[in-house]
């Protein structure tokens, strides 16, 4: 047998084959065992578990983010553009926002409301009903439109280099085999996959990136990293693609990511995703009943550490080495080819890895799918039964409830399906996604950060934030497809004294955007009723919780948060 072979060989298809049945067996086992436990169904713990301990946790927070548009999207950035895109990733230090600061907050109203919350649940307590039923409505409509359908997508892509499926054969059925496993796993199942596959996503990517550097080096990682950072530096008309910042107008990346304004267009995408995204919150939410608030606290913050030290890996994991693959492509290094970025981690998982190692590995990668299209499908049939269904048809059995979130689930599959033809058509499909998380962020990170430090903001000024700045967003994206995204100019006198709306680039126009609704909401709250006593109460921590968040943390949890802002502190100033 070829150990050394670029194609799968019998013994990796034979491990794949083994390994995905174990997976099952250890889900099935857990779910089982929980069941058993609970005495029956449990809507609460179906949607969003049962005070998982902190690691599982971290890992679950982890497993949720990376999916197929890390394995395919990410990686063949890399190789096209280097570490441009590494600020969308390198947010270890925001995910500890989420833990020190917001957690408290959402703690406070489960006290309140006596149940777990949605975030939904947040915007109706501490605003209007409207406005909490406005962000379900556009964060299904976001998961319909880019969620599902582009890891959907993207992994149709992965499967088709890695494996040499039909696209189409493995896009439906990842979403098939995600969609059983959603509807019969529920939480519990998506926590259980992600504490199996991260350990092997983890070690397998980092086998790629140094075998990889090794192959690259003739046998030396070291001389490996020099090569590819000697070859990212000639990139792009010898403008580089080694460094994270492109200040100078005349690179060719310039227009797409100016000067410094590209690290507050992500963070400000990553203050939605992490702080305020039902399928990330989501995992720090469970608890058991009657649980202490400080140790409640306590696991979610440690959580939210550890995921933090996770996610300063995918830059290394999927980023690099597709930095690698284009300068084992540019240098043809053992035959390596490749024509098509999108390409680039499934050809070196191909080329790198040795027979059955490819097998073990490619285990990580399908649980990483099938975890990530779950979270988001778990977190639809969350909105859509919390928000929707238990408040319409109250007093019904637990079994009833997580009954509808299993139709909940197989209807956004259905919605999934449907619009990926349509989303195929729009161009292309990473600048897709990043258009539209730019126009959806802004209005939740001035929603949610407006509405917990600021006691004055009044309920209706919530709501037109909301719906203003969806409004707004939506206009922008009508006119990115009309323009494909400012590219292409429209005739006439509107169109031309409104091009600074359709033309600005969509990190300075996401920045102006939030500016647009903050000013927005606090000029409505001059002319609209005061929040209720019961709202400011929501946003006011008692001497007593105020005790409890003291008691939530101790030495290592700060030093595990310096160690996370030190790394990503370090990964900025190398790349400078």
């Amino acid at each position: 047998m070829n150990w050394t072979s670029h194609e799968f060989v019998w013994l990796d298809w034979a491990i794949l084959g083994v390994g995905l049945l174990g997976v099952i067996w250890a889900v099935w086992h857990s779910i089982v065992k929980d069941k058993k436990k609970q005495k029956g169904e449990d809507s609460s713990a179906y949607l969003f578990g049962k005070g998982e301990p902190w690691y599982v946790i971290g890992m679950a927070i982890f497993a949720a983010n990376i999916g197929s548009e890390h394995l395919v999207g990410l990686a063949g950035t890399g190789a096209k553009d280097g570490v441009g895109m590494a600020h969308w990733e390198m947010q270890g230090w925001m995910i500890l926002i989420l833990g020190w600061l917001f957690v408290p907050f959402y703690q406070l109203l489960i006290n309140k409301m006596g149940k777990i919350i949605t975030m939904p649940d947040f915007l109706k307590f501490r605003y209007t009903q409207r406005t909490g039923s406005w962000l379900s409505i556009i964060t299904l409509v976001a998961y319909v439109l880019t969620k599902v359908s582009v890891t959907a997508f993207t992994g149709g892509i992965f499967f088709e280099y890695l494996l040499g499926l039909n696209f189409w054969v493995g896009a439906i059925g990842l979403i098939a085999v995600t969609a059983i496993f959603t509807v019969f796993g529920g939480m519990k199942g998506v926590m259980t996959l992600s504490s199996i596959q991260t350990p092997i996503l983890i070690i397998g990517s980092f086998l790629v990136l140094f075998l990889g550097l090794a192959a690259l080096g003739g046998g030396s990682i070291s001389e490996g990293w020099s090569t590819m950072m000697e070859t990212a530096r000639g990139m792009h008309e010898g403008f580089g693609i080694n460094h994270m910042f492109h200040t100078d107008p005349g690179d060719p990346m310039y227009a797409e990511y100016p000067g410094y304004v590209v690290f507050l267009g992500a963070s400000i995408i990553g203050f939605w995703y992490w702080c305020t995204d039902q399928h990330i919150v989501q995992r720090v939410l469970g608890q058991v009943p009657g649980e202490d608030n400080a140790v409640v606290m306590a696991r979610a913050r440690r959580g939210t550490i550890a995921a933090g030290f996770f996610k300063i890996l995918p830059c290394f994991m999927f980023l690099i080495p597709g930095m690698i693959a284009a300068a084992l492509a540019q240098k043809n290094i053992n035959g390596f080819e490749m024509t098509d970025t999108d390409a680039a981690f499934a050809l070196m998982v191909k080329h790198i890895l040795p027979a059955g190692v490819k097998g073990i590995v490619t285990i990580g990668f399908v649980c990483a799918l099938v975890a990530s299209l779950a979270a988001f499908f778990n977190s639809c049939a969350t909105l859509f039964t919390e928000d929707f269904y238990k408040p319409m048809k109250k007093g019904k059995s637990e079994a009833h409830y997580v009954l509808v979130g299993r139709i909940a689930t197989v209807v956004v599959v259905l919605l999934g399906l449907i619009w990926m033809p349509v989303m195929m058509s729009l161009g292309s499909l990473y600048s897709y996604l990043q258009g539209i998380q730019s126009l959806l962020a802004p209005a939740m990170v001035a929603v949610f950060a407006l509405g917990i430090f600021s006691k004055k903001i009044t309920p209706k000024a919530g709501e037109w934030g909301l719906i203003g700045g969806f409004i707004v967003g939506m206009l922008r994206l009508v006119t990115n497809v009309i323009t494909d995204t400012g590219k292409a100019t429209m005739e006439g006198a509107f169109w031309e004294n409104t091009a600074w709306f359709w033309q600005t680039n969509w990190l300075v126009f996401e920045c102006w955007l939030l500016v647009f609704i903050i000013v927005l909401m606090v000029c409505v709250s001059f002319f609209t009723p005061a929040p209720s006593k019961a709202q400011v109460e929501a946003i006011t921590f008692t001497s007593d919780f105020k005790k409890s968040i003291r008691e939530s943390w101790g030495v290592w949890d700060i030093v595990g948060t310096l160690v996370v802002v030190g790394l990503c502190a370090a990964f900025y100033w190398y790349f400078w």
